[in-house]
């Protein structure tokens, strides 16, 4: 009989919940997971029509804001791999909602634009969306959007690229609703 492995010492258990508030503050935290949870689950009603995620969302999203970037600037923002890029992008080019054609100085680029189909399917996605956002902020009362926008462009400009987008699309404090 082969000798027996030694038995491993339990690990401690906890059975006491994290507080709410306490050495960490975890009201905002989870705001961020149950808004996230009902902010994309409004496109991805839509989304699953098509057999389409998240992924294929923000592709068609960016190339819609801004139609002849290359897949190297998508690549960049979006900060994903070349191949989870390629899959989401076959699927929307055999699907009719982005062409990829290469760009007029370098040929080896690829520029993505939107097709009708997709600039329809990109608005659709957002106006649901913007209905929530929308519908949250008529509850917050009357210019209760600054400080939202000044609170998500601090959470969210970490990265060169985003900084990037945020200069090139006017998005950005004192540039209100503008682009």
């Amino acid at each position: 009989m082969p000798p027996r492995a030694p038995r491993a010492t339990p690990r401690s258990i906890v059975t006491e919940g994290l507080t709410t508030t306490g050495e960490l503050d975890f009201r905002i935290i989870e705001l961020f997971f149950f808004a996230y949870r009902e902010f994309t689950a409004d496109a991805d009603l839509v989304l699953e029509r098509f057999g389409f995620g998240r992924a294929h969302h923000r592709v068609l999203h960016f190339v819609n804001r801004a139609p002849g970037m290359t897949i190297a600037d998508l690549l960049d923002l979006l900060q994903i791999t070349k191949q989870s890029l390629g899959r989401v992008l076959r699927q929307l080019v055999d699907g009719g909602f982005v062409e990829q054609l290469p760009g007029a100085e370098d040929r080896r680029q690829r520029r993505l634009f939107p097709t009708q189909e997709g600039r329809d399917l990109a608005l659709e996605l957002s106006r649901a969306q913007a209905a929530r956002i929308e519908a949250a902020l008529a509850t917050a009362g009357p210019h209760d959007a600054d400080p939202v926008a000044a609170f998500l462009l601090e959470m969210s400009g970490d990265r060169d690229s985003t900084k990037a987008w945020f200069e090139r699309n006017g998005i950005g404090p004192e540039r209100g609703r503008q682009a």
